[in-house]
């Protein structure tokens, strides 16, 4: 005999639908090596004085003399632990301190607003350290700029993504950036900048956070890790509400891009400040900003607005 299957009610159904799977991994991960989600604590107890960071210029490519206000932005630059420098040009030299003499530079990309070989040797930089996809075009750069000049050019240093570098108390693994130079095989980069717990991320220039540079950093959706973030410093190329868009958009972040990248990352657990601590924002575009004072007054907490010569830590 063939069994009746049972009666429904229709309405029944209509009135409880049924159960929905949980959504996202379980807690073991998929079958096949799909990870669990595994966020960061509840709190950050920081082991350490945590990263000084000065800024030596928060602007951007733009920024050729100061603003009809007066106001000037030196190129986007700053300088770690008074001791390690994250792009430079010549127009941010007079804002390093009297006294300090930072011998090691990285390089985001080759863009002439970031990469100033003249100035390096100016300083007197002794190790440049740079993407793997263009250092040979470098040494290229700095050979030419050391014959100019008669200033000794510095060892440059090849560096891939996601491979950490030991360099004067700072760990420093280069993650791609959403960006692009005038060569199209040129690797962009951020940086991910480690000292004891602080784990504080460099990002310019970049249109927003990738997922893979999110993957290297160990803070990224599938990350098996309970890495997580510190500190922020991150472009604000664009403001909250910026008229008229252009090819920028592709390449650079806005401050509304940066609160949302906060946002989420805040609410997985995958940054996780002191108490107190403010997300920095830099390489502010001349055409897209106001006055300082008046950018001071636009943001939310935690957010700021970063200027030429701010000193912070981050912990």
């Amino acid at each position: 005999m063939v069994p009746v299957a049972a009666a429904v009610d229709p309405l029944a159904l209509a009135q409880e639908p049924p159960a929905r799977p949980p959504q996202g991994p379980p807690p073991g991960g998929f079958p096949g090596g799909f990870p669990g989600r595994n966020a960061g604590p509840a709190v950050y107890e920081p082991t350490g004085p945590g990263i000084q960071v000065r800024f030596l210029g928060t602007g951007g490519a733009d920024w050729r003399g100061p603003a009809a206000n007066g106001e000037l932005r030196r190129h986007a630059s700053i300088l770690a632990d008074g001791k390690v420098l994250f792009d430079l040009t010549a127009s941010s030299l007079d804002m390093i301190p009297a006294g300090l003499h930072p011998e090691v530079i990285f390089y985001t990309h080759s863009h002439d607003d970031h990469y100033d070989p003249a100035a390096a040797l100016e300083l007197g930089i002794k190790r440049a350290y740079l993407g793997d996809s263009w250092v040979e075009r470098a040494r290229e750069d700095f050979r030419k700029a050391s014959e100019k000049t008669g200033k000794p050019a510095p060892e440059i240093i090849p560096v891939s993504l996601g491979k950490p570098v030991e360099v004067e108390g700072l760990t420093v693994t280069p993650l791609p950036a959403n960006h692009a130079s005038y060569f199209v095989e040129e690797e962009t980069l951020i940086y991910l900048i480690e000292k004891d717990s602080t784990r504080l991320l460099y990002a310019t220039d970049t249109g927003g956070l990738t997922a893979r540079a999110a993957g290297y950093a160990g803070i990224g959706q599938f990350s098996r890790s309970r890495k997580f973030l510190t500190g922020i410093i991150m472009e604000a190329t664009m403001s909250m509400d910026y008229p008229e868009p252009d090819f920028r958009m592709f390449s650079h972040s806005s401050a509304a891009m940066v609160r949302d990248t906060v946002e989420v990352l805040s609410k997985n657990r995958r940054y996780i400040p002191v108490e107190g601590q403010k997300v920095w924002l830099t390489h502010l575009s001349k055409s897209y900003h106001t006055s300082q004072a008046e950018l001071d007054a636009s943001l939310p907490d935690p957010f700021r607005y970063a200027y030429d010569g701010l000193e912070i830590v981050i912990r």
